[in-house]
């Protein structure tokens, strides 16, 4: 229905009219051999059961499902996946050689009201055939996700595209927490923040994917409740899989620790 070669229509205003995201018009899902696409399903399973597990662990516990595969395998396909190990504790004595590195700011702190404290992060999303990787912001407050995007590839471009969409949608948050992955750490993202004049950085500590811990929540939730139970074919059954399911999430779908309440109950006042 998208006329590419249109001169009086832009992909994005056609995209708009047929309520499509860019993200599912762009973008075609990575193609691996079968092989590795059945470990990276099995590896994402896995972590989501249990997020310590190391390569080590992960390489034993894949032999024990039948795959032939050693541990620098393992750490690629995690790489690829972007997969974070959460450590018993703080590895204080590795140096991060990240370009930008900000501190944590969320210890100790709750937050009061909606566009306080955002938290943003990427995923591996696997489908029948290759995976994508999605983008998510949700609101501390409220649980709220604020903007969300899917691609095939995890540059800093995409990245800041989803949080100038969620700006322009809700507003800008008081502090926006993220890892010291390289998209975060990122000239583009770093200078775009700070354009924000008043918007503080946040960064985990490397190997704590718990400071982030909504999110991660967030990423299991939408990978039990709806994306694994039927996988999606392809990108564009992707996008309606996670809008459909997102929708719920925000409007109807209750939380324990939001009173059994709907994010938009709590969000619905932000600025």
């Amino acid at each position: 229905m998208i006329d590419k070669e249109s001169k009086e229509l832009s992909i994005v205003k056609q995209c708009e009219a047929l309520k499509i995201h860019r993200s599912g018009f762009y973008y075609e899902p990575e193609v691996l051999n079968d092989y590795d696409d059945r470990i990276m399903h099995a590896i994402d399973e896995l972590h989501s059961k249990d997020p310590t597990l190391g390569t080590r662990r992960m390489k034993v516990m894949l032999q024990n499902r039948g795959f032939k595969i050693g541990r620098q395998h393992v750490r690629t396909l995690m790489r690829k996946m972007r997969i974070r190990v959460i450590y018993c504790q703080p590895r204080t004595t590795i140096i991060d050689p990240a370009k930008y590195k900000y501190p944590y700011l969320l210890r100790g702190i709750k937050a009061s009201k909606p566009n306080e404290i955002w938290a943003i992060d990427i995923t591996y999303i696997p489908m029948e055939r290759g995976f994508m990787y999605m983008v998510a912001i949700i609101d501390l407050y409220s649980r709220f996700i604020v903007n969300w995007s899917i691609s095939n590839t995890m540059d800093s471009k995409w990245v800041v595209s989803a949080v100038k969409e969620a700006i322009t949608k809700h507003g800008k948050p008081d502090i926006i927490n993220s890892d010291q992955g390289s998209q975060f750490t990122s000239d583009e993202y770093i200078l775009y923040i700070k354009s924000l004049e008043h918007t503080k950085i946040s960064m985990d500590g490397k190997g704590r994917a718990l400071d982030n811990i909504f999110i991660e929540r967030f990423w299991r939730t939408i990978k039990y409740d709806k994306i694994n139970i039927v996988v999606p074919k392809d990108g564009l059954e992707l996008y309606k899989t996670c809008q459909e399911f997102i929708i719920y999430y925000n409007n109807e779908r209750p939380h324990e620790s939001i009173d059994y309440k709907p994010p938009i109950k709590y969000y619905k006042n932000a600025a």
